[in-house]
């Protein structure tokens, strides 16, 4: 309804940001359903990146000192290896859901010159939104890439629990509905 495109971002005009793909999600406290399917996309989509020369931000979660989840020294607050930076390819450190609060993401990005951003990451529901939809008020079209996002199950606030999948759902759902568009996996950004 508003108007704007709905094709993906294409490769030449995107920078990709992939958000908070640490081992706390593999083998840490906060295991996700579907995180190593979600891995493999998000290297594909990483290896396609790099063959395109886009630029690439790698964002990490910084826990407190001390804390129980994302220790920025500790094993858990690691990258996950198949999505290892490569020379160049800037890593950001956050510790707020939204990327680009309280860190150097934009700067970074605007110096990029790209307009658009290719996304992937953890969780669905948290950091992958929060930071398509401040994108959104701070001028970029952002495409995010379905299938390298994964969450986990959550309280329902009206009881019970939420299953992983419905709350995976739903957040891409509200995403597409005016913040992102949302693709099902890599490929559709090749044609």
């Amino acid at each position: 309804m508003s108007g704007a495109p709905l094709n993906p971002a294409p490769l030449d005009q995107a920078s990709l940001v992939l958000i908070d793909c640490q081992r706390e999600y593999t083998e840490g406290k906060l295991p996700l359903t579907g995180v190593t399917a979600a891995i493999d996309e998000a290297a594909r989509l990483l290896d396609l990146a790099r063959r395109h020369k886009m630029p690439i931000f790698h964002i990490v979660h910084h826990g407190k000192p001390g804390g129980a989840l994302f220790p920025p020294d500790g094993p858990t607050g690691q990258i996950v290896s198949a999505l290892t930076p490569h020379a160049g390819e800037m890593v950001i450190p956050k510790s707020l859901p939204n990327s680009f609060a309280k860190t150097t993401l934009e700067a970074a990005l605007r110096a990029a010159g790209r307009p658009q951003l290719i996304v992937a990451g953890f969780m669905t529901h948290m950091c992958v939104s929060a930071t398509a939809k401040a994108a959104v008020d701070l001028g970029y079209r952002t495409t995010v890439i379905a299938g390298a996002t994964a969450t986990r199950d959550l309280p329902d606030p009206l009881g019970g629990v939420m299953p992983a999948e419905q709350v995976h759902r739903a957040a891409l759902t509200a995403l597409a509905d005016r913040f992102a568009i949302v693709i099902p996996g890599t490929a559709a950004l090749t044609g």
